[in-house]
């Protein structure tokens, strides 16, 4: 499969843009594209999904480790002629340090695919050539090759022109494609881009601009060969009620893979539609999402009688940041509006508008996630911490519920996540 990574200079460069504009451009092109996103964010796969009309899978070598991220891109890539993944901040920001672990750049290196970098040309000429010197040099330092070079906000052809020759000049790696100033702006909110259901999705063929055979020699074949590694499915019989609508909407695609390859048998509910747990599960997982979006029916919710009683009989039950705010004793919003929710823990989740935690969590088992949320938890003093991790939030527990505002990814080299859904121990 021809294989780039679509990297940017820094954060708000435009990459998300372009990679939509790619992803159509080859769909146009009746290419079978496949999408993937470096790091932890579950708006942007999102996003790629509603182009490409299948999942975008994340790739995160600090989340996942080097082994999970080769296995899930192999696996994933099969059936595909063109993979297409979209980076995460600038080429070189990760956990820690300058292009270490969860950066955009250890993931192109750890599959060993090429990277087309993106910059915000607007007022710039000559200056091009400097800045992708340096990107390509440090690049070259980790065995990472910049094969292409695309620029957004071009004023036009001419200034296409100028910065084409700019790197020509220098011998640099080419301009595959730029794009135009344009008013075709995605929707943001709070945590980033809304979703695609919200929002429209703009057709950028009118702005993008392709050297159609240099962007195509800007992609490498990329080939992992992993074999299978056998294990034990431990959830056999299993079967998992899982929160699945425009609130419970983070999750990662490589969860259900997960628990399904487990052998979990998966049903699915909505408690902003106020569906009961179903009779005969063995465990619940509340993912995260939007709950303030939607406190008004939540609080009227015909899911939560039901769940309470399943908590206070001992189910196994997983809750997750927008999950967990849904299992405390109310919700207040942004206007200070409070809304009841499932009442199963006495905590208050109050939306504040200020980033409250950012950064990858990890419980002393191994199990590894991200937390990212605005609002924060109160009344919650006493309880029983969920999980032990190393620094953020510990969460809470009762009887077998385990609530936090980590989003966790299940794939792990131990067994305590399927323990988390009643495996034995």
């Amino acid at each position: 499969m021809k294989t780039a990574l679509l990297a940017g200079t820094h954060s708000g460069c435009g990459k998300t843009t372009l990679m939509l504009a790619l992803l159509q451009y080859f769909r146009r092109r009746t290419h079978n594209v496949v999408s993937f996103k470096s790091g932890p964010d579950f708006l942007d796969p999102l996003w790629h999904q509603a182009v490409t009309g299948k999942p975008s899978y994340n790739l995160d070598t600090r989340m996942m480790g080097t082994k999970t991220c080769q296995r899930v891109f192999n696996q994933q890539s099969r059936q595909a002629d063109i993979g297409l993944i979209e980076g995460v901040m600038g080429l070189f920001d990760g956990h820690s340090g300058v292009g270490r672990e969860g950066s955009s750049l250890d993931l192109a290196r750890v599959l060993g695919c090429p990277v087309l970098l993106v910059l915000d040309a607007g007022g710039m000429a000559g200056t091009i050539a400097a800045v992708v010197t340096g990107f390509c040099q440090l690049a070259a330092r980790n065995n990472v090759r910049v094969s292409g070079i695309i620029a957004n906000k071009v004023g036009s052809e001419h200034h296409a022109r100028l910065l084409g020759n700019a790197l020509s000049e220098f011998g640099l790696p080419p301009l595959v494609a730029w794009m135009e100033r344009s008013d075709k702006v995605l929707a943001e909110r709070h945590l980033g881009l809304k979703m695609p259901d919200e929002a429209f999705i703009p057709d950028y063929a009118g702005c993008l601009q392709v050297d159609h055979e240099g962007l195509a020699q800007a992609f490498s074949e990329v080939t992992q060969n992993m074999p299978a590694i056998p294990f034990k499915p431990l959830l056999q019989d299993k079967t998992i009620a899982v929160a699945r609508d425009n609130v419970c909407c983070f999750i990662y695609p490589a969860n259900l893979d997960w628990l399904s390859s487990h052998g979990a048998n998966l049903v699915y509910l909505s408690p902003v539609a106020g569906e009961p747990v179903p009779e005969g599960i063995d465990a619940v997982w509340l993912p995260g999402g939007y709950p303030e979006l939607y406190a008004e029916p939540l609080s009227k919710s015909a899911t939560w009688p039901s769940l309470r009683s399943r908590a206070n009989s001992g189910l196994p039950i997983l809750a997750e940041c927008g999950g967990a705010m849904m299992l405390g004793k109310t919700l207040i919003d942004g206007d200070g509006r409070q809304w009841p929710m499932a009442g199963i823990f006495p905590y208050a989740s109050i939306m504040q508008p200020r980033l409250a935690a950012l950064g990858y969590r990890e419980d002393a088992s191994g199990v590894k996630g991200h937390e990212f949320h605005y609002s924060k938890r109160e009344e919650d003093t006493g309880l029983t911490p969920a999980f032990d991790v190393f620094q953020g939030d510990k969460g809470v527990r009762y009887n077998n519920v385990r609530a936090s505002y980590v989003h966790w990814y299940f794939e792990t080299d131990c067994q305590q996540t399927t323990i988390w859904f009643g495996a034995d121990r």
